[in-house]
Formats: C-alpha cells, sequence, structure tokens
C-alpha cells in the first residue's frame, strides 16, 4: 500500500498525475486573475484596463475625445475599448492555458 492508501500502483500513479494536473491548472488560473490587459477603441481616444478576473480596472480617456464625442457616441467609444480588452484577455488566458489543454487532448 503507498502512502495515498492505494494498493494498484497505476491506481495510485493516476491519483498521482491528477493531483499534479490540478496543480498547476490552479498555477495558471492564479497567473491568469493577476494579469492586466489593456485593449483600446479603434482610434485609440479609449483605453481599458480589465483585470485577469474580467473586471474593469481602469478607463483612460484622451481629453480630446471628451471635446468631438457627444455622451453617446463617448459611451459607444468607451465599450468598444472594454469589449478589445476583454477579446485580448480571452486571448491571453487561452495561451496560458493551451499546453494543458494540449496534454488533456493527447490523454483523450
Amino acid at each position: 500500500m503507498d502512502s495515498a492508501g492505494f494498493t494498484d500502483p497505476e491506481v495510485a500513479e493516476m491519483v498521482e498525475h491528477l493531483t499534479r494536473q490540478q496543480e498547476e491548472i490552479a498555477q495558471v488560473q492564479r497567473s491568469v486573475e493577476a494579469m492586466l490587459v489593456k485593449g483600446s477603441s479603434r482610434g485609440r481616444e479609449v483605453v481599458a484596463t480589465v483585470r485577469g478576473t474580467g473586471e474593469l480596472a481602469e478607463v483612460s480617456i484622451d481629453p480630446a475625445a471628451l471635446r468631438r464625442f457627444d455622451a453617446h457616441d463617448l459611451g459607444t467609444v468607451v465599450t468598444e475599448a472594454v469589449n478589445d480588452a476583454r477579446r485580448r484577455l480571452a486571448k491571453a488566458s487561452e495561451a496560458r492555458f493551451a499546453p494543458l489543454l494540449a496534454v488533456a487532448d493527447r490523454l483523450a
């Protein structure tokens, strides 16, 4: 019987492997949550920063945009920047998890 209480070495090895994978996933998740990702409107009048958790951290607006856009259009530009930041976050998260997903695909 091994230290985990399993008598079959194959089962014990699988459990150990799954435990390592869970630890790797948790580590990648923490690294994603710690990220700050910026996105911008098409004309870069607005830059939005989102945390890896998806939370909006900051919005920076070019002062010239305040003179150029009315409230409705400025809202549209801010939304564009936030959506860009979230798309970039999704891509960055996917890139961080890709190696783990590749291993899982090989095992399936």
